[in-house]
């Protein structure tokens, strides 16, 4: 930029000279005029003078021989005194402006106004002499008479006659010297003013010949400045129409330049972007955060001391989404990629360059990748589950899953007329999908967690913002079928290694069975047995004395080990150190008709084991126990009841804290809160959101866990039972019947 500044200061160099001599030629003229005008006002005033000097002998003469002839009349006569007045006021005038004319001095006319006499030339020197000759002959005459004139006792008649006789003998020539003087005067005016005449049409039209040739050479170096701004211009508009991207420059105020690329009106989408402002394009296009930021993006840009490369890893217009100019999201909305660099005129940042591309197509196609990423991703966590988890734990969540999922479906199809109902519906799916993020995060399938989680957030919102309806639910439909869909999913690809698998001697129960009617055939066990063929009879077969053997699979050690995989699990994201031990749950027979219930309680009980019971060990190694909390999962089958036994050996349960809880949520007051019983404190811990965590994540603090504990003995009209000592441990015990 500073070289094109000096180009350009040595492209108007002679420009810039031209003006200067032709403005320095029109100041000389114009001095000239001034000057001369001053000595024609001058040259005036002395023919004035000496026209007046002429005037006043005249009128002197007059007066001399008015005065003789009226001699004797009385002095005191308006007559005698205003022709004695004049005499004496002539004689004055006479005297003075002979002498300012011959030496070139100072007059001032009758309006008081001061004029600088000329030199007058040799001729009119010779005529002034002569006047002045004759005038002091006359003029002390004239004063020898004024002196005595109004003076009755004094005689004056002789200095009268005297003044009127030198008058009679010096009048012709002081008129003859005087219209000499003037006509020399004149003649001397008048041959200046024709020189000046002269010398100033000279000027006018030097200079106007000069402008000529100056707007000549001007017009010249303007139509070749023209011709290369022209095709500048036209270089400068191929390049704008023809390069694909969009190109404009911003100033400080954010307007845009006024020229810009053709591209960029199709990649905006705005028929008129010269001169506009920038957040005005933008505004209502995208975000209002990402326009302020944006602004503040461009001022950092402006910022000298701030680096270019630094600032431009901040920039907030990186592949954003600009909507259509209507605002609806259709089919035109585009991600749009702003780059931007600083234009430097010699060390000052000028302009902002602003490099615009349509990147949908990319975007697009990386957020194709992006999700077959995630589906493969999503597939190779659910191959990896199927080939690491026990057959039947798959079906059996696959089955779980899609009666949660039609739960949750039912009882959204409830429209609820109250807004107890609206509660009870939204405890009911709460819970509902609790269980089903319970079950997919104990088999690591963090999909299903993570959709819903997502539901739990919305769920959870609902259920603080207070009043209800039933448009409220009808977003989780949405979630609803993702579940759905990612259950297809793993139910299809255990399908397919089903197919694939090759033939073996091995139960039929330890097949994968995904097909839609394994919930009526899960419970079978078939056992395929090669035997020979006896000519023996089977009655003669005395079987008394044998062992019977279990044709049970190992299921249940597989149970425990999910628990045990489950519970590390949760360990680790807490950041807790935990081990799991039974010794009844491979040897008790589970009933059928409670092991769904069961699997269920038994997460949510480990679970909550884990979260709010086990402490970080380094709290369990300053209050003395070992760094590794244990939690002890035991099962009962008597006569009647089948009894769940889950206890800690963490910090138990701190009713304190759950009064403060209870006070600062507002569901009571302190007082209230504190006159709160043990088995009342229990009952809320059991209600439907409420946590003793401050803050919710994957494992819990949603309030739901225990909630569904409670549901769940109470639809097996069961008993729950909880036994806690601070700081030592937690029990819980459920009771079930058989019948």
């Amino acid at each position: 930029m500073a070289t094109i500044s000096n180009v350009d200061n040595k492209r108007y160099q002679g420009l810039i000279v031209s003006i200067a001599l032709f403005l320095s030629l029109i100041g000389a003229l114009l001095a000239f005029t001034f000057y001369t005008s001053s000595l024609l006002e001058r040259n005036t005033a002395l023919i004035d003078q000496t026209n007046q000097v002429a005037n006043s002998a005249q009128a002197v003469i007059k007066d001399l021989f008015d005065l003789d002839n009226s001699y004797g009349e009385d002095t005191n006569s308006p007559h005698i005194q205003r022709s004695l007045s004049r005499l004496e006021q002539n004689t004055a005038l006479i005297t003075g402006s002979l002498s300012a004319i011959e030496q070139g001095g100072t007059i001032t006319d009758a309006d008081g106004k001061s004029y600088d006499l000329p030199n007058i030339d040799s001729n009119a020197q010779v005529n002034i002499a002569a006047a002045d000759e004759q005038w002091k002959a006359l003029e002390p005459k004239i004063q020898t008479y004024l002196k005595d004139a109004d003076n009755i006792m004094v005689s004056s008649e002789d200095d009268l006659a005297q003044a009127v006789e030198q008058a009679k003998t010096s009048s012709l020539f002081i008129n003859d010297s005087l219209d000499n003087l003037t006509k020399d005067v004149f003649n001397s005016a008048e041959r200046q003013a024709t020189t000046i005449r002269l010398i100033q049409l000279l000027g006018v039209a030097a200079i106007f010949t000069y402008f000529l040739i100056f707007v000549f050479f001007f017009v010249r170096r303007l139509r070749e400045t023209d011709a290369e701004a022209f095709a500048a211009r036209r270089e400068t508009q191929e390049i704008m129409e023809t390069v694909s991207t969009g190109l404009f420059l911003l100033d400080k105020d954010l307007n845009i330049g006024q020229q810009h690329s053709k591209a960029l009106n199709g990649i905006i989408g705005s028929d008129q972007l010269s001169g506009e402002n920038f957040a005005n394009v933008l505004r209502g296009r995208i975000s209002d955060k990402d326009l302020k930021t944006t602004q503040q993006f461009i001022e950092q840009l402006y910022n000298p001391r701030v680096k270019e490369k630094l600032v431009n890893s901040l920039n907030p217009l990186h592949k954003v989404m600009l909507h259509n100019a209507s605002g609806s999201k259709a089919t035109d909305n585009r991600f749009l990629d702003f780059k931007f660099s600083r234009v430097y005129d010699d060390k000052d940042i000028a302009r902002i360059l602003v490099n615009v591309n349509d990147v949908s197509d990319a975007v697009y196609l990386e957020q194709r990748l992006e999700k077959e990423r995630s589906q493969n991703d999503m597939q190779i966590e659910m191959l990896t589950t199927i080939l690491n988890v026990n057959p039947k734990i798959i079906n059996e969540f696959i089955i779980n899953t899609q009666m949660h999922i039609e739960k949750m479906n039912n009882i959204l199809k409830n429209p609820g007329s109250s807004q107890y109902e609206l509660e009870g519906k939204l405890k009911a799916i709460y819970r509902e999908m609790h269980s089903l993020k319970g079950e997919a995060s104990a088999l690591k399938l963090h999909s299903f967690t993570k959709i819903a989680s997502d539901a739990e957030d919305k769920l959870h919102a609902l259920q603080n913002q207070g009043q209800l309806s039933g448009n409220d639910f009808l977003p989780l439909a949405v979630h609803l079928d993702d579940l759905l869909s990612l259950s297809n999913t793993i139910s299809t690809l255990g399908e397919r290694i089903n197919r694939s698998a090759p033939t073996t001697s091995k139960p039929a129960e330890e097949s994968l069975i995904l097909s839609d009617n394994f919930a009526k055939n899960s419970t079978s066990k078939t056992v395929m047995v090669e035997t020979q063929v006896s000519t023996d009879s089977v009655d003669s077969v005395d079987i008394d004395g044998g062992q019977d053997i279990d044709l049970d699979s190992d299921e249940d050690d597989g149970l425990l080990s999910f628990y045990e995989e489950f519970v590390k699990d949760i360990a680790e994201r807490q950041g807790k150190q935990v081990q799991v031990k039974s010794s009844t749950l491979t040897q008790v027979h589970i009933p059928e008709h409670v092991a769904k219930p069961f699997k269920e309680m038994s997460i949510q009980l480990l679970r909550n084991a884990v979260v709010h019971g086990i402490e970080a060990p380094s709290v369990r190694h300053l209050t003395g126990k070992a760094e590794v909390g244990t939690i002890d999962l035991e099962v009962q089958n008597n006569d009647s009841n089948f009894m769940l036994i889950v206890q800690d050996d963490g910090q138990g349960i701190d009713y304190d804290s759950i009064r403060t809880k209870l006070s600062t949520e507002g569901r009571f007051s302190v007082e209230e809160a504190n006159k709160l019983t043990k088995g009342q404190l229990l009952k809320q811990l059991f209600s439907s959101g409420f946590s003793t965590k401050d803050d919710a994540d994957e494992d819990g603090g949603r309030g739901v866990g225990l909630d569904i504990i409670k549901a769940k003995v109470k639809d097996y009209d069961g008993k729950l039972n909880v036994n806690s000592e601070l700081g030592q441990m937690t029990r819980f015990v459920i009771t079930l019947p058989k019948a």
